[in-house]
This record gives C-alpha cells, sequence and structure tokens, in this order.
C-alpha cells in the first residue's frame, strides 16, 4: 500500500550542492516497476523535471547506485541521472541561481507507473550553495566589485579569483562551492554592475590587478599568490592576468580562447593586446531556433591576428586547462592544443590538461541540470552548447574535484603570513 512506500535520500536530504546523495525507495510490491521523477524551479520560476523508470528488486526495493533506469529522461545505472538530466518546460534555458544564499531544492518522487501515475512517495533535497560558516560578503571597494566568501577557522586559506566578467551577471555558484571547500574566494564582475558602465568599449588589467590586491590583503589568506578561475570569454583575461600580472600562482582555464577576444585590452593605460573579433552574420539557424555559432570567432593563429595571442609563455606560474571536445561556443580544443604547443616550444613545463569528449561548453560545478541551449547575450539569441548529457556531467564531476586538487597542489599557503594579519 502507498503509505508503505518510503522514499529515502542518504546520507542527508540536505547537502552541498556538489555532493552526490544516494536514492533509496522501500516498501514496494516484489518487482514493481514504478517511475521516480525530480522536479525544481529555477530563480526565474522556471521549472524543470526529469523522470525514469525503474523496476524494484525481490524485497520492493530500489537504490539508484546499483540499478538501471530501464526508460526516461536517461537509461542505464546513473546514480545521479535525475538530477542532470532534468530539462526546462520552455526551450532554450539555463539553470539559473546566482545567488548563493539560494538553495537547489529538488522535490524527489515516485510513482505507480499505471494508470494516472499516482504518487507513492516524496521527499526534498536542499543542496545548498554556501556550507554551514562560509561568510558571504559584496564588495565595493576601490574600483573591485563582487563577492568575497571566507571558509570558517583561522586559516590560513589559500586564496583564488574568481572572473565573471560578460553579460552583467555575476553567478557565485563556484565560488561559494569552492569557499566551501577551504578557499578564500574573490568572485569579481568588471562590468554590468548596477554602479558601473555597461557599454565600455575596452578592458583594463589594472582592475584585475586591484582585485588580486584586495584578496591577498584578507586576513585568512594565508597564499602567497593567487588563484584564477574562468570559463568561456574570461579563459583568455584569465591567460592575459596570469601572463602580465605578479602574484598569480594556479590559472585554471575552463573552454576560452587562447587570442584576447572582443575588447582591446590595456594596462597601465596602454594597450598591449589588439581585439580578436567575430562576425555575426556566419551564425548558422538549426531546427530547434538555437543558432550555431562556433565558426563565428575569426582565426587566431591566422597571420594577421595573431596579435591577439595572449603571451602565455612568460607566465611564471602554473596553468590548468580544461576543453571541451563538443563546445559548439568555439574550438576550444584548437585553442589548448596551440598553447599547449606554444609552451612545448618555448621549453615550459607549467601546466596540464584535459579535454572532454562528448562535453560541451558550461562546465560547472557537477549535478546540476545539463544545458544543451540558452540565450547568448552578444549573439542576441539562443545559441547550441553542443555536449551529451551523461558525458557532460561526468565531465563536470572530474573536472570540479581536479581544479581543486589543482589549486591545493600549486597555492604555497604560509601560515605566518595570516598570522601577521591577525
Amino acid at each position: 500500500m502507498s503509505f508503505q512506500v518510503r522514499l529515502r535520500l542518504l546520507p542527508s536530504a540536505r547537502c552541498l550542492f556538489d555532493e552526490p546523495i544516494q536514492v533509496k525507495v522501500s516498501g514496494l510490491r516484489s518487482r514493481q516497476v514504478v517511475a521516480l521523477r525530480a522536479r525544481s524551479t529555477d530563480e526565474r520560476g522556471v521549472v524543470f523535471s526529469s523522470s525514469a523508470t525503474y523496476r524494484a528488486d525481490g524485497s520492493g526495493e530500489i537504490d539508484l547506485v546499483s540499478d538501471p533506469s530501464l526508460s526516461g529522461s536517461y537509461v542505464g545505472v546513473e546514480p545521479m541521472g535525475l538530477l542532470w538530466s532534468m530539462r526546462p518546460d520552455t526551450l532554450h534555458k539555463k539553470f539559473q541561481i546566482k545567488n548563493s544564499l539560494n538553495p537547489h531544492v529538488v522535490r524527489f518522487s515516485v510513482h505507480e507507473e499505471e494508470g494516472e501515475g499516482r504518487m507513492l512517495a516524496e521527499v526534498t533535497n536542499e543542496r545548498i550553495l554556501i556550507g554551514d560558516g562560509v561568510i558571504r560578503r559584496p564588495v565595493r571597494e576601490g574600483n573591485t566589485r563582487g563577492v568575497l566568501f571566507t571558509p570558517p577557522g583561522r586559516g590560513p586559506f589559500p586564496a583564488v579569483l574568481e572572473l565573471y566578467i560578460l553579460g552583467g551577471a555575476l553567478s557565485e555558484k563556484r565560488a561559494s562551492l569552492l569557499a566551501s571547500r577551504g578557499f578564500v574566494v574573490l568572485s569579481v564582475v568588471a562590468y554590468g554592475h548596477d554602479d558601473m558602465p555597461s557599454n565600455i568599449k575596452e578592458l583594463h588589467l589594472d582592475y584585475f590587478e586591484e582585485a588580486i590586491q584586495f584578496l591577498k590583503k584578507q586576513d585568512k589568506v594565508g597564499s602567497k599568490g593567487v588563484g584564477v578561475l574562468t570559463i568561456s570569454k574570461t579563459g583568455d583575461v584569465a591567460l592575459s592576468v596570469a601572463s602580465y600580472l605578479p602574484d598569480v600562482e594556479a590559472t585554471v582555464w575552463i573552454n576560452g580562447c587562447c587570442a584576447n577576444t572582443a575588447l582591446p585590452l590595456y594596462y597601465k593605460k596602454s594597450q598591449i593586446l589588439p581585439a580578436l573579433m567575430f562576425d555575426l552574420s556566419k551564425m548558422i539557424p538549426t531546427e530547434s531556433g538555437a543558432n550555431m555559432v562556433k565558426n563565428v570567432l575569426h582565426n587566431p593563429l591566422a597571420e594577421e591576428n595573431k596579435a591577439t595571442l595572449v603571451p602565455i609563455e612568460q607566465a611564471k606560474g602554473r596553468f590548468l586547462f580544461a576543453a571541451a571536445e563538443d563546445d559548439l561556443n568555439w574550438d576550444t580544443k584548437a585553442y589548448m592544443d596551440e598553447m599547449v604547443e606554444r609552451l612545448k616550444h618555448h621549453g615550459k613545463e607549467n601546466f596540464e590538461s584535459v579535454s572532454y569528449p562528448g562535453a560541451g561548453h558550461y562546465l560547472e560545478p557537477p549535478y546540476g541540470p545539463y544545458c544543451p541551449s540558452s540565450f547568448h547575450w552578444l549573439a542576441g539569441k539562443p545559441v547550441l552548447w553542443g555536449g551529451e548529457a551523461r558525458s557532460h556531467a561526468a565531465a563536470e564531476v572530474h573536472l570540479w574535484k581536479k581544479i581543486q586538487e589543482f589549486f591545493r597542489a600549486h597555492l604555497s599557503v604560509d601560515a605566518t603570513q595570516t598570522i601577521a594579519k591577525l
């Protein structure tokens, strides 16, 4: 009977966004076939949902860690499949939780497969973005605009600067989760903030230099330099930060470009890199209503564009390059290969690289809904991001762990620095 059916989330129904859970059902009839569903609403009110069919064992139990989905949003053994396979009820929407104080609330439920799918059990999973004791502080100091996240405890902690520039929307998810894992993280927005001009024609490295100095001064920071974390357009900005500015020990570049794109780059009031431009007329519409934009950006390796390449060979710190092989935003894997070959040519060994077959552009902290397409602020239309959901989800799990290991290995922490500040 329905009141006997139990749906459990282990070890707890409340967890960090990037933590896996074990979904278990008990109290079903032997070999009963049921539908498991997940449903969530993002900050904009867009509903995301998934569904998968499972068969109970002889004892009337289902365990998503070991039991396969027979049909639905995914098939096979996928313990977290109900989360990453969730899709929006409206086309071309990306799941959005920008403010880290808002949890990702997911309702899991079990339904009879026959008839009208009567619900047998339900449980709510609260997936928080900011760990207990992490301090979140909006920053408006000098020219710096962003949010600072500080872990609980005295430290010392390594420091990471997350670059979030274009589109005027600061997402706190990466920064707050990294802080929950023991890093002091400053996530900055360069323009599009409510008191900053949005229609700018150039970027200035001085802004990021000021942000780095602000971050280094924080009481609990013990690293001699900082790490830099970035994705997409900010990838080339991070390369320039690492190549031209001091105090950068480790840089994580995810699905970016090897050249300075879209806006000329200045430092100390002088232009240091011209902009690699794009041609939006090369967008290709598809039947889904989303556009293919992979070939919109000019070729950075063409002779006339080589002045836009970021001189990463002069960087003192280490790099982690991560490329999705099915990125449809731009030719990420080719850009990564160019940087690897250039560093090798200069006798450099200060890098590691990883590529992910079947992954698309938006590689984020794991267990969020996979995004195949959404609105692109520059194109002004929905675009395809690429990837296949299962492969993309697996890539996110691997990369998120890799990022943390990379920063821990290469951000040297000196306890005496923290003591001196305190």
